[in-house]
């Protein structure tokens, strides 16, 4: 177990964010904390790849000179369970906003989510959804929307590995996805309901991969504080 020396010398620590919290309060408080127990005023911390507050799961945080990494950790592939309701859509793709349109879910079958599952691998071009982070002369696309501003976002190059779902729940939808850096899931399941002819959105998102970190090795914010402040 890493003592408080190593932490600030530079350390990569494994964090499962909880729901509601920004990557940024994750960092905040470990940073704080870090600081209280070093009894020092200035030490970097930094994430290696944003989760969105109703997302849950590893977050991977970079102390010391390992911020030097986060590029190059950002970089893996990331792996994401999650659940998308098929039939209503929000504007924000999942659940940050209101409910605003319906759509009947009585044609789709097991065959076609299948198949749609499918025309996802590979390389493709994603459109952000516009609540994202995305900069726009300056500013950040979602407060754009917010202030009910229009935009349009320019398509990025992904690439999706493996998608697999579980219809079981029907018309909630559990999915496992692997994916390239600067995929948005939201945005995956605004198109899966719209090749359905209908309507997708994310009612569930957590993180469980990114390169070769996995969930499995993360603690919790009190974990992590509670061996901080030995």
């Amino acid at each position: 177990m890493q003592n408080i020396k190593e932490f600030s010398e530079g350390s990569t620590i494994i964090v499962d964010k909880p729901l509601t919290w920004t990557s940024f309060d994750v960092v905040n408080k470990i940073r704080w904390n870090l600081k209280q127990a070093l009894g020092i005023k200035k030490i970097k911390v930094g994430h290696a790849g944003t989760l969105d507050p109703l997302a849950t799961g590893l977050l991977i945080l970079c102390i010391g000179k390992h911020t030097k990494l986060i590029e190059e950790i950002m970089g893996g592939e990331k792996t994401y369970t999650g659940t998308i309701l098929l039939g209503k859509t929000t504007p924000s793709y999942d659940l940050e906003s209101d409910f605003n349109h319906e759509f009947e879910t009585n044609h789709i079958t097991e065959e076609m989510m299948q198949e749609i599952c499918t025309t996802f691998l590979g390389e493709t071009l994603q459109t952000p959804p516009i609540f994202s982070a995305k900069q726009i002369d300056g500013k950040r696309a979602y407060d754009l929307a917010r202030a009910g501003i229009e935009i349009e976002l320019k398509p990025n190059k992904i690439h999706i590995s493996s998608f697999t779902i579980n219809t079981q729940n029907f018309p909630q939808i559990d999915f496992e996805i692997s994916c390239s850096k600067g995929t948005y899931i939201r945005s995956i399941a605004n198109d899966f309901g719209q090749k359905l002819n209908s309507g997708g959105t994310l009612i569930a998102l957590r993180r469980t991969k990114s390169g070769n970190y996995s969930i499995n090795e993360a603690k919790s914010v009190e974990q992590w504080i509670e061996i901080i402040r030995k």
